[in-house]
């Protein structure tokens, strides 16, 4: 039999047309490439994540489904446990309502709340349709106590539910929040028929939205605010006096807070979040020296007080000692580059670029230059020899399951 061996040269072109040609979109046979995790391709591990020295100890052991622990001014991340894991956020979810909502509505703004906002479940701050309300008391309630009244009466202001949700989705995005999906401005779940499916966010993401809210003075404020005081309806005795507006003190829900029952040394601010479906949520960022720890986590089975206090704990022993497994990026298209390349885990989130952005371009830009200089040389190859034969298919992987949510029945 006659075997004909086709020189090395010939038989390779077709082969990497064939290889551009199913990395492209559209083009039958072709695979898509999976997505790389957003801040590192480590961080798509769903176990206990961390690039430690030999001795030193190992991140703290929880009862928490997810957790981040993170250098929050270099953005690089210290360790997690399935930082991309989708659960339910219950109040958490407002750090990124206030992301939302603070650049949007003027403090000294009054807002009158509708009937259905004052009668929401959960906890609430305790407001009446016959009263305004500034936004920036409406803000405090909102990350002090955990207010859903005064979220779904902000959602209001910003023109209604439809629009905050949007909006809310919108800024998800922008700052590459991308595990995210807000349905509700408080955080509820079974209590609006929402489960996991229709409303989640991950450990990864919290750390996002509190590490770029505190960029914003207001946010900061509101969310290290120990007591305020929340206007409400003159009582008889006020009246009395003459006075047309009464009100009481309002606390943190923020028990790491100083001067709180497990005040934490250099806690900068935070917000806790808990329903029976969720369990319990917290995401807070502590100073002590010249380093800032960032920490959240997801699916706890206790108060967050004391899971938080190890984490932090940790974090601040491991920084400059463990090598980084991952970055909290940069808001922008730009900022998850050095993740599809794999080589972002140890820059700081500044320097990033866009994973979706690199890929875009290989797909949409350079690899249609590679596909017209493959098919030129090929062409050029067969018009100097017979038909060769057709390479064979190249298989392709099939890509994990991008999203990972447990199964979960609020």
């Amino acid at each position: 039999m006659n075997t004909r061996v086709l020189p090395r040269r010939a038989a390779a072109v077709p082969a990497a047309a064939a290889l551009v040609l199913c990395a492209l979109p559209g083009v039958p046979g072709a695979a898509a490439a999976p997505p790389e995790p957003v801040g590192g391709p480590r961080l798509a591990e769903t176990g206990t994540i961390v690039d430690a020295p030999a001795g030193f100890r190992a991140p703290p052991k929880i009862k928490a489904a997810s957790w981040v622990i993170a250098d929050a001014d270099n953005g690089q991340i210290l360790a997690a446990k399935d930082p991309h894991g989708k659960y339910l956020p219950a109040s958490t979810l407002k750090t990124l309502t206030a992301l939302t909502l603070i650049p949007k509505l003027d403090p000294n703004r009054l807002v009158r709340p509708s009937q259905k906002a004052c009668d929401v479940e959960g906890t609430k701050v305790g407001m009446t349709p016959s009263m305004q309300y500034k936004v920036h008391d409406l803000f405090n309630a909102l990350l002090m106590m955990s207010a859903n009244d005064a979220a779904v009466t902000l959602a209001e202001a910003n023109g209604g539910m439809a629009r905050t949700i949007a909006d809310m989705n919108a800024e998800a995005r922008r700052i590459n929040a991308r595990d995210t999906l807000a349905a509700s401005p408080n955080g509820l779940d079974v209590d609006l028929g929402l489960n996991v499916h229709t409303q989640h966010t991950s450990s990864y993401d919290l750390a996002l939205i509190l590490r770029e809210g505190m960029k914003n003075p207001d946010y900061r404020a509101y969310v290290r605010t120990l007591t305020a005081h929340f206007p409400a309806p003159p009582t008889k005795k006020q009246r009395k006096k003459g006075k047309k507006v009464g009100g009481y003190p309002i606390y943190t829900h923020n028990r790491m807070l100083p001067g709180q029952p497990y005040a934490y040394q250099g806690m900068l601010g935070g917000k806790n979040g808990y329903t029976v479906a969720a369990e319990q949520t917290f995401v807070a960022e502590a100073r002590r020296g010249n380093h800032t720890i960032l920490i959240s986590l997801m699916k706890a089975d206790a108060p967050p007080s004391e899971y938080a206090t190890k984490l932090l704990n940790w974090g601040f022993g491991a920084v400059g000692k463990v090598r980084p497994v991952g970055t909290l990026v940069a808001p922008g298209d730009a900022a998850t580059k050095a993740a599809a390349a794999g080589h972002g885990a140890n820059l700081p989130a500044a320097s990033l670029g866009s994973a979706e952005t690199d890929r875009t371009w290989w797909l949409v830009g350079g690899g249609a230059v590679g596909v017209v200089a493959a098919l030129a040389v090929l062409t050029a190859v067969l018009r100097r020899r017979r038909p060769l034969p057709s390479p064979a298919p190249v298989a392709a992987a099939a890509p994990p399951d991008p999203d990972r949510i447990p199964d979960e029945t609020p």
